[in-house]
C-alpha cells in the first residue's frame, strides 16, 4: 500500500524543503518537522491499553500506548535527520543504522554499515530516508531486516518517484510505503524530477 500524507502542514514545509534557496539549517529543521508531522500517520494504529490516572480533581480514563516495541531505522546518512525527528514523537523506540551509498556508474547500492538492536526481530520497523528514487536502498535496506528476521515494516520517504515505488512494491509488496510527494520521474542520473536536489548534501552542506 502507498499512502500519501497530504496534510496541509506537510505540504507547506515540504514546499518550502524543495526551494533552491532553502539553507542547510532550515533544510534540516524542515525535514524533522516534516518527519514528525508524518510519523502521526505511520503509527495510527498502533496498539492502546485503557488506564486510569488521578487529576487534581479525580480519577480520569485514558488510553496509551500498548507496544512499545518500535524502532527506526534510518539509512544513513540523509534518513539521520528524520529519525531525529520521529524519536521526538516517540522517545523510547530504539534506533539502528543501515548505512548504504548509490555507486554513482551502477547506481546500486552498496553497504558499508549495519547496526542494530539485539531484539530486531520482535520490534515493528519504520525505515526512513528522505528520497524513494530508483528504490535501491530502500529495498537493499528492508532485504537486510528480513535477513535479521523482521517481519513488520513500514518505509517512510519524504518524495518519492514512481519507478523507485513501483520497484519497491516488486521486491517487498508486504512493506507500506508512506510519502508526503509523487514526483513525475527520474533523470537519466537516477534523480527526482523536480524533487530537492540531492538531500543528503542539502542538509549537511555538501557535494
Amino acid at each position: 500500500m502507498v499512502i500519501v500524507v497530504d496534510h496541509p502542514l506537510v505540504q507547506h514545509k515540504l514546499t518550502k524543503l524543495r526551494d533552491k534557496s532553502t539553507e542547510p539549517k532550515e533544510f534540516r529543521e524542515l525535514l524533522s518537522e516534516i518527519s514528525s508531522l508524518m510519523l502521526y500517520e505511520v503509527t495510527r494504529n498502533l496498539p492502546t491499553k485503557e488506564v486510569e490516572v488521578e487529576t487534581p480533581l479525580g480519577i480520569a480514563k485514558g488510553k496509551v500506548l500498548n507496544n512499545k516495541d518500535l524502532a527506526i531505522v534510518p539509512i544513513l546518512r540523509a534518513g539521520l535527520v528524520m529519525a531525529e525527528g520521529m524519536l521526538r514523537i516517540l522517545p523510547s523506540a530504539k534506533v539502528g543504522h543501515i548505512g548504504l551509498y548509490r555507486d554513482p556508474n551502477t547506481l546500486k547500492p552498496v553497504q558499508y554499515y549495519t547496526k542494530l538492536p539485539e531484539d530486531i526481530d520482535k520490534r515493528e520497523v519504520v525505515v526512513v530516508d528522505p528520497m524513494l528514487a530508483t528504490g535501491g536502498s530502500a529495498i537493499a535496506a528492508i532485504s537486510i531486516l528480513k535477513t535479521k528476521g523482521v517481519k513488520n515494516i513500514k518505509f517512510v520517504c519524504i518524495i518519492s518517484a514512481p519507478e523507485g515505488i513501483e520497484a519497491l512494491k516488486n521486491s517487498h509488496p508486504d512493506v507500506d510505503i508512506y510519502t508526503a510527494a509523487i514526483d513525475e520521474k527520474l533523470n537519466d542520473h537516477g534523480y527526482i524530477i523536480p524533487g530537492l536536489g540531492d538531500a543528503g548534501d542539502r542538509l549537511f552542506g555538501t557535494k
